[in-house]
């Protein structure tokens, strides 16, 4: 791995000490030996994207080679590994999280898992590039953990061990659905040959036989109705970053409009009535991720509009989808919510929540929430409608946006909040609910987004990378590429 510390600057040669077979770290070793660096060379690594995380270390003097201190072979620029090949992985770190680091070196044999497969999982942290190798089961409980930074992977054909990654980051520890990911040492084999100038290491090119099933792979559609950070709800309050995290800024000449929120991968719902009949796109973006209006926001995106397609009802309210141009990737604070299509029963009683930029508290810059309960319509209900206690709109500024209740652990929009909600008694407000909009929907979206349960609502944007450089910025990764030794 890259040798250095966020915030103090690289590791010098003098701080490094290097064991060569060792078995125990706290025990006497009689077939090791140590030697001193006398230079590290890193590659052109990223902090931000992880790529490139790979060092030589240069010892300051050789070993011999015995039974118990040997070079590995490197993978070849050609290599390949399919999906499925169980490969090795050796080193002292964690066998749980949280948890203690052994003294005895460890091993784990697992699969590989396809470059396709491992991006989909990742996509919420980081992009999982060619440079990359991924490997774990997907139940998980194998895989790096701490402390493992740097150790190799390895593959055996015949007699020989070939070395094809090495430890670069993951989810702690051995978490289902994130695989450890790995250096992909074959793609750099003109980097090290560069550097390593004499006795240059031995490598192989090895192709797996068979097609790799990752080439077939593709990514699961996005669940919804998942809010990880969703807490603390109250009646009428701002609320904290992450609460709702499908809410939607729809804006011109990046000024706030209107509400709206994410329904799939790459499309907003909001109030038709919100955006002019005649608009220039290139004006018009959509910022989700957002709690502020003014100030910084770093955990948001914001996306230009390349396509606009109203439900066009004649003399009644209308919804607008917006196509995104590009998929936001999905994290704790981005999420999409779930479309109501009629299935779902909105209980007398249940309490449910709006938000906007507004809400009870006119020109307010920071996304608040309102409380409120469903109630009986009397007179006014019907199939397409939706009654609440009554509560306070800002105009505009709060259109577009949800009403949201959660039906069995995930939330559900039940309404778009229209200009032209009715209040038809004082007590009670009238919504027309969205599953009156579910074929126009479908027509533009597709199928709506499955639902994700208390039970399984783990997504791409849960647990945090912990393992590698990028995201422990205060963590000293020292690491050793297999046994690439200048000699």
């Amino acid at each position: 791995m890259h040798l250095s510390e966020p915030g103090r600057g690289s590791v010098i040669p003098s701080e490094l000490t290097v064991y060569l077979g060792r078995r125990n770290q706290s025990d006497s070793n009689p077939n090791e030996v140590k030697r001193n660096v006398s230079q590290i060379i890193n590659h052109l690594f990223s902090i931000i994207t992880v790529v490139n995380d790979m060092t030589l270390l240069k010892l300051a003097s050789p070993v011999n080679f015995t039974d118990y201190i040997r070079p590995v072979c490197l993978a070849g620029s050609g290599s390949t590994l399919n999906a499925g090949t169980n490969v090795w992985n050796t080193g002292w770190g964690a066998t749980s999280y949280p948890g203690p680091s052994p003294t005895i070196l460890q091993e784990v044999e697992m699969p590989i898992v396809g470059n396709r497969e491992c991006a989909c999982n990742y996509s919420a942290f980081v992009s999982v590039t060619d440079n990359m190798l991924c490997a774990g089961p997907a139940e998980g409980g194998k895989g790096a953990c701490f402390g493992d930074s740097g150790g190799p992977l390895v593959y055996k054909t015949g007699s020989v061990w070939i070395e094809f990654g090495l430890v670069s980051f993951g989810v702690p520890c051995a978490v289902a659905t994130y695989p450890s990911v790995y250096t992909r040492v074959s793609k750099y084999e003109d980097w090290i040959k560069s550097h390593i100038t004499e006795n240059q290491p031995g490598f192989i090119n090895f192709t797996s036989s068979g097609t790799d099933s990752d080439l077939s792979f593709t990514c699961p559609p996005p669940k919804c109705g998942n809010a990880p950070l969703n807490k603390n709800l109250s009646a009428g309050a701002s609320v904290s970053e992450g609460q709702w995290p499908w809410m939607a800024s729809i804006q011109k000449n990046q000024v706030h409009v209107c509400g709206g929120t994410l329904v799939s991968a790459d499309y907003v719902l909001s109030d038709s009535s919100c955006l002019p009949s005649s608009m220039n796109v290139s004006e018009w973006s959509v910022v989700l991720g957002r709690l502020n209006q003014i100030g910084s926001n770093s955990n948001e995106v914001r996306l230009m509009i390349t396509n606009v397609t109203r439900s066009n009802r004649s003399g009644l309210s209308n919804v607008v989808v917006l196509k995104l141009a590009s998929k936001p990737t999905l994290t704790n604070y981005i999420q999409p919510i779930c479309l109501d299509d009629g299935q779902n029963t909105f209980a007398e009683g249940a309490t449910c929540y709006s938000a906007g930029w507004s809400l009870a508290a006119t020109g307010a810059q920071t996304l608040r929430e309102i409380q409120t309960s469903i109630v009986s319509c009397g007179n006014a209900s019907s199939a397409n409608t939706l009654c609440t206690d009554t509560f306070t709109l800002t105009q505009v500024r709060d259109y577009g946006g949800p009403l949201m209740c959660k039906v069995s652990g995930s939330w559900f929009q039940a309404v778009v909040l229209f200009n032209t909600n009715s209040t038809t008694r004082a007590d009670m407000m009238t919504f027309e609910k969205v599953s009156t909009f579910k074929d126009f929907l479908r027509a533009v979206l597709g199928e709506f987004l499955s639902p994700a349960t208390s039970t399984n609502s783990t997504t791409s944007g849960g647990p945090a990378l912990t393992a590698g450089p990028a995201l422990l910025a205060s963590h000293l990764l020292l690491a050793l590429l297999g046994l690439l030794l200048f000699t």
